[in-house]
């Protein structure tokens, strides 16, 4: 295989037949067999599109790029090179059934492999974009095509330049009708299929709302909507569904009372990308003057509801004053106790043998007046999730640790469960309390605490004030020792870490790792020598992502490691699926 002048792709032409043909062949497939000579590509603009069908990522980009590949094709100079990573014929063939242009012949590993090698490819999908003489004029097709779509074509650095300054100045001049008035359409639709012209919504507070169907928030904010509406707020939100089936949208669109961009609109994906979409749900919200107020309320109107309207900067300011008083007089009874006192299941001192739950439950009853005055951790927690199960050990050795102290301290388990067997068996195994399965004081609490993730740990104090959010760190790294997670007692500690790395080198080499390593604070890594946990401290290389423990890293008599260390480890083959790219492991 053969590059034209130089080694480095992206300053050099490639000759197309060269790196596409092998000795054998000077020809490309189509998915029905029809064999296409590369000579035909002379002249093109030719996308290499390196993708594979087990990847996720893959099958999610190549519809997009089928869509534009379709529109663009049609001037008849630019062509894409399907480059297979697939791991058999059969999975190649269908895959390839699926796309409308040429590929390298799944037999032609030599030439795939070539390919991969030349251009660098570290991860699928990936497109390089090939101009008329060969020169590549971006690795970072992926992204173009899903950035700009048909409107990136001809994918020049000058044309993306010109995208990036257009959208520049579309953002300083925005205006309502230049987010949803498109060269095709002037309206939006209603749940009864009307078409409702973009100008009537001019002069009011408009919410963008970019979900998929059956978002968990849409209930909340139908009551906010209709709130606002009985109130004669000036206010009015549109959908921007990214929904890809139409059944779907029509059955969402019909179950609220709001707006909407029609089902498959080609701005919903622009929009997307306007407003750098990066979760969902979305409430976007555009002022009566047609600016952007705020990207994200969501959050804010899941703990204000109408509170938060009209959504101005000034509005979120008085929220953050009432929402600082309300912490400052934040008490246990006020975090927990929800028109009853009970609180939640305690545990047996004793063993039984024999127990109903129903006995269970009646017999070990907590009042939540009987924690006052206690450091408390909240638990959020569930048992199908790994990570709560990877933990729990972690967290029942410091319990039982600070327990043995006597010190006032007790810990309840808020559950994610899906059902009551789940939550009776994964609770089984704990020493603590617990809110009961289905308790309705479970939602405000991860609302209050914003609890996006779990396992989660929040420290309550003595006071009932929230100590910290992040005791699930604390507890990993220190252990017992973290209690009772209040900031000055974590400033000790991090002063005997600082006094216990005195006289240690800033810097070793170790026959375990070819670069020198680094002196580092870690909070949590996995050494790379024992294959154990570390804390706090070790010994770093960063370009290669290597830890050592310090012990590992300073014993006097490293012989011995250091020889079983230079046995051959299995090397890791195949690939590891990120997000939107599957990695080379």
């Amino acid at each position: 295989m053969a590059d034209a002048q130089a080694t480095d792709t992206q300053t050099v032409s490639h000759d197309i037949h060269n790196i596409l043909s092998s000795s054998e062949r000077d020809f490309l497939i189509r998915n029905d067999g029809e064999q296409v000579k590369i000579e035909s590509l002379k002249g093109k603009k030719v996308g290499l599109y390196f993708s594979a069908s087990w990847c996720g990522p893959c099958k999610r980009f190549t519809p997009v790029l089928v869509e534009v590949y379709n529109e663009i094709s049609s001037k008849g100079d630019f062509e894409v090179v399907f480059v297979s990573a697939d791991k058999d014929d059969e999975a190649f063939k269908g895959y390839f059934s699926k796309m409308p242009w040429l590929a390298i012949p799944f037999s032609d590993s030599e030439t795939r492999d070539g390919l991969d090698e030349l251009f660098k490819v570290r991860g699928i999908p990936y497109l390089v974009i090939l101009d008329e003489n060969g020169k590549a004029l971006s690795d970072s097709g992926v992204e173009i095509i899903r950035e700009y779509g048909v409107e990136g074509y001809p994918f020049t650095e000058e044309k993306i330049k010109e995208m990036k300054e257009e959208e520049e100045r579309a953002k300083r001049e925005q205006s309502l009708k230049s987010i949803l008035v498109n060269k095709s359409r002037d309206y939006v639709v209603s749940s009864d299929g009307k078409k409702i012209p973009v100008s009537e919504l001019e002069g009011k507070t408009v919410g963008l709302y970019f979900s998929l169907r059956d978002a968990e928030f849409t209930p909340q904010l139908i009551k906010v909507y209709e709130k606002l509406k009985e109130n004669r707020e000036n206010f009015e939100i549109v959908s921007i569904s990214l929904d890809d089936n139409e059944e779907s949208f029509k059955e969402s669109l019909g179950s609220v009372p709001w707006l909407a961009l029609p089902f498959n609109d080609k701005s919903c994906q622009k929009l997307a990308r306007y407003f750098e979409l990066s979760t969902l749900p979305t409430l976007v919200i555009i002022g009566p003057d047609g600016k952007t107020l705020n990207y994200n309320v969501a959050e804010a109107v899941e703990e204000h509801g109408v509170e938060a309207f009209p959504f101005t900067p000034e509005k979120f300011a008085e929220l953050a004053e009432i929402e600082k008083a309300k912490e400052a007089a934040q008490t246990l009874e006020s975090v927990l106790v929800s028109g009853m006192e009970i609180l939640s299941l305690g545990k047996m001192e004793a063993s039984f043998d024999l127990f109903t739950y129903d006995d269970f439950y009646l017999l070990f009853q907590i009042p939540v007046s009987d924690l006052v005055g206690k450091t408390i951790l909240l638990y959020f927690s569930a048992h199908w999730c790994p990570p709560c199960r990877a933990f729990l050990p972690k967290l029942t050795e410091a319990y039982h640790k600070i327990k043995a102290k006597n010190e006032p301290f007790e810990v309840i388990f808020i559950s994610s469960d899906r059902d009551q067997a789940s939550f009776d068996e994964f609770f089984s195994g704990m020493p603590w309390l617990a809110l009961p399965f289905g308790d309705p004081r479970k939602a405000s609490l991860s609302r209050k605490f914003k609890v996006y993730g779990i396992p989660m740990l929040v420290a309550l104090g003595p006071t009932g004030r929230t100590v910290t959010k992040e005791a699930r760190n604390l507890i990993s790294v220190h252990g017992a020792d973290a209690y009772p997670f209040a900031e000055e007692h974590l400033k000790n500690i991090e002063a005997k870490y600082e006094d216990m790395a005195k006289g240690w080198p800033e810097k070793v080499k170790h026959a375990l790792h070819e670069h020198e390593l680094v002196r580092t604070r870690r909070t949590i890594y996995n050494c790379d020598g024992c294959d154990e946990e570390g804390h706090m401290w070790s010994f770093y290389c960063e370009e290669c992502d290597f830890d050592l423990h310090p012990k590992c890293a300073l014993e006097e008599d490293k012989e011995t490691k250091d020889d079983d260390a230079k046995e051959e480890k299995p090397s890791k083959e195949g690939w590891i699926c990120d997000g939107d790219v599957c990695h080379r492991a």
